[in-house]
């Protein structure tokens, strides 16, 4: 199995593409998650749509705004507050999780591998077969 990051931006005019994304796939959908991060001083947010893998393929894609969203328990905001309509109108539940931000890592593929770890300890997505 595949898994893989596809960062679209930092929320801004892609969160759109996201809502899109989890709508166009509502068939799909695995999870609606936000992680939580501190930057510097500020407390930020990314955003996950997380897809069922393909049948054939065993891709499975997670689709992330990074970082670029205040965190909602710190600073209220409506590009969060869009993403909560789309879990109401999909009857899903965000999942939040507490994580180090990507700048701990030299790149961002070390930081998604540390993302996937997570993701696969706590079985919201699949082990590695």
């Amino acid at each position: 199995m595949i898994q893989r990051f596809i960062e679209l931006g930092e929320g801004y005019s892609d969160l759109y593409e996201l809502l899109e994304i989890a709508k166009a796939n509502r068939h799909r959908l695995a999870h609606l998650m936000a992680l939580n991060s501190k930057i510097k001083d500020k407390e930020v947010s990314s955003l996950i749509v997380i897809l069922q893998p393909t049948n054939p393929g065993d891709f499975q894609p997670l689709y992330i705004c990074r970082e670029g969203i205040p965190n909602p328990h710190i600073l209220k905001n409506k590009r969060y507050d869009l993403f909560e309509g789309l879990a109401a109108e999909l009857d899903r539940t965000i999942i939040q999780l507490d994580v180090k931000p990507s700048t701990q890592f030299a790149d961002k593929e070390l930081y998604y591998q540390y993302l996937i770890g997570i993701l696969r300890l706590n079985h919201y997505i699949p082990r590695l077969q």
